[in-house]
């Protein structure tokens, strides 16, 4: 028996270190871990319960040795998970004060209709965005956008980039839109993103250039979701989204479908994502779930992200909890950035 309990808590130990760090063991895109790692708040909550209920087990001294070792691996589990949440953010609520260069970049996943385009709009408008990235919102959803952002005082170019909807696993999720201020001036879909020769897999994405060739490339990104039958094309997904990010000015914003785990290989020269970085971690809010909305902040996953290249600084960034009840299952994530050569 006791051959046993140590063979368990050795199998249990090494389950543990997978979790806690799967890009070592190269399987952080491998189902279903991918899916397990999404939602590190349950993971620390998970063992922190595990803990408890050993060291209740060691209570009975036939089993208090086998008992006291699992709940040691399962409380260095919870530290090592809430460490690493810990370090890139339990949540900051707040914006600085705009300056004259600052850019703010809003992502919402709206799912479809459901979020409304004045939800959208109102929302935009108070968080004094330039560049709103919107998944799953229609070209007419998107362009009722513009003219309720309009009439509250803040005109915005429409961008959209739809295909693919007869194989989309999810309503609305084949169009993609892309709102972009015109104090930033003109900017372009590109041809490749529209006939899908340059994009992601599944699901579109639309990659915006300036028109008179300054300004930030803006991606909006949406990446599918890792389910059990899109897991190559997610990988993909994430290839391509950090091949956008190999130029000297690029802003990345939407719903990736992963977390910074997932990305781990994909950086170059120690960026998060190709030559990007993402912003939430480095305002205080990478720890901060933005999907599921029934799933309090801190145990859901933060797989909608802004990002940029070492052009832009991130000066805050805000995950938006209060919308939780506007109908999508998504939350919205503003960041701020400012430009290194200012």
């Amino acid at each position: 028996m006791r051959l046993i309990g140590v063979l368990i808590t050795v199998l249990f130990a090494c389950a543990t270190a997978v979790l806690t760090f799967p890009a070592f063991f190269r399987v952080e895109q491998m189902f279903p871990v991918a899916q397990i790692v999404a939602m590190r708040g349950l993971i620390v909550v998970g063992f922190a319960a595990l803990t408890l209920l050993f060291l209740l087990f060691a209570a009975a001294k036939p089993i208090r040795g086998f008992a006291l070792s699992m709940a040691l691996v399962s409380a260095l589990g919870s530290l090592s998970s809430g460490v690493m949440l810990g370090a890139r953010g339990y949540g900051e609520d707040t914006l600085p004060e705009a300056t004259d260069t600052s850019v703010r970049v809003m992502t919402w996943n709206t799912a479809g209709e459901a979020t409304g385009a004045y939800r959208i709009a109102q929302t935009a408008v108070a968080m004094d965005a330039d560049i709103v990235a919107l998944p799953e919102t229609t070209e007419d959803g998107g362009e009722q956008v513009a003219l309720e952002m309009r009439e509250l005082g803040r005109p915005m170019w429409v961008h959209h980039v739809a295909y693919n909807a007869a194989d989309s696993p999810t309503p609305y999720a084949w169009e993609t839109t892309l709102l972009i201020s015109p104090d930033l001036g003109d900017y372009s879909v590109i041809d490749s993103s529209e006939n899908r020769s340059s994009n992601t897999t599944t699901l579109p994405s639309a990659v915006a250039m300036p028109v008179d060739g300054s300004g930030p490339v803006v991606v909006a990104v949406h990446a599918v979701a890792p389910r059990q039958a899109y897991m190559d094309s997610w990988s993909n997904d994430l290839q391509w989204i950090a091949d956008q990010c190999a130029s000297d000015n690029v802003i990345l914003a939407g719903d990736f479908n992963a977390t910074l785990e997932h990305m781990s290989r994909l950086g170059v020269d120690g960026h998060d994502l190709g030559y990007c970085d993402a912003a939430a971690p480095e305002s205080g809010n990478g720890g901060i779930g933005t999907w599921p909305t029934d799933v309090p902040s801190l145990l859901g996953a933060p797989i909608d992200h802004v990002m940029h290249t070492d052009a832009w600084e991130t000066t805050g960034s805000i995950v938006m909890t209060n919308l939780d009840d506007a109908g999508s299952d998504h939350r919205p994530l503003v960041v701020q950035l400012e430009p290194t050569d200012r």
